[in-house]
């Protein structure tokens, strides 16, 4: 613990304390990333919503164009040929009653959940299981679904959820510190541009707060909001 403190102190003072521009935060974010495995590259951002109120409630996906950096296991709850469909598309677990029954052993051996409307009903009895876990499919994340194949793709190829936390607050991975300067932002830009886009209809006054990024180990760095506002 103590190495971990010093450690972290000594990255923390490379940080100074103002806004940086999006291209500056994160080549000092690649810089900071010096803990013995692949770090992945976070965006913390606190927005102007009060997520207690229906009409300021924030979800939504987003496909990184750089990717995610990992590998995303998939499975697929669905029947007759849309569970050969998912196998055709990749995948890696297929099933029925069967994988809903290894769910509420507590068996659950996958990144995201993917589901047909038809099967809704059987996956409730496990939603207190799944929820928790952010692994519910829901329309709004785009895993309750009848075109399989193309969902199965955009989330292995880099499509992530976000939501609001209880806090105001929205955190998302946006890739891994070996990608390069340029493939991170574009991932950044693409989260920015969504949380814009899905602007929630009850939000009042000033919607963008602040936003950090920080690496899994390392300390967090402020961006100066507007220089995402300027590329765009």
């Amino acid at each position: 613990m103590v190495k971990l403190a010093k450690r972290i102190n000594s990255l923390k003072q490379k940080v100074q304390s103002k806004f940086y521009n999006a291209n500056e935060a994160i080549e000092l974010m690649v810089d900071n990333a010096n803990a013995k495995f692949v770090e992945t590259a976070e965006v913390h951002i606190c927005l102007g919503l009060d997520p207690k109120y229906a009409d300021q409630q924030l979800r939504g996906t987003v496909i990184l164009p750089s990717g995610t950096g990992k590998t995303i296991k998939v499975a697929v709850i669905a029947k007759g040929e849309k569970q050969e469909e998912a196998k055709k598309a990749g995948a890696d677990l297929v099933g029925a009653e069967d994988l809903i029954e290894e769910i509420s052993k507590g068996n659950m051996n996958f990144d995201k959940l993917i589901a047909t409307p038809e099967v809704m009903p059987l996956i409730a009895k496990v939603g207190r299981i799944l929820g928790p876990r952010g692994l519910m499919p829901s329309p709004k994340a785009g895993t309750v679904t009848l075109d399989i194949t193309t969902t199965i793709n955009e989330f292995k190829g880099g499509k992530v959820e976000y939501r609001i936390d209880k806090t105001g607050i929205v955190h998302v991975p946006f890739g891994k510190v070996n990608f390069s300067s340029e493939a991170l932002l574009k991932n950044l830009e693409a989260i920015h541009e969504s949380i814009d886009k899905n602007r929630p209809s009850g939000a009042k006054g000033k919607y963008w707060k602040s936003l950090y990024i920080t690496s899994t180990m390392g300390p967090s760095i402020q961006i100066d909001i507007s220089t995402l506002n300027n590329r765009k």
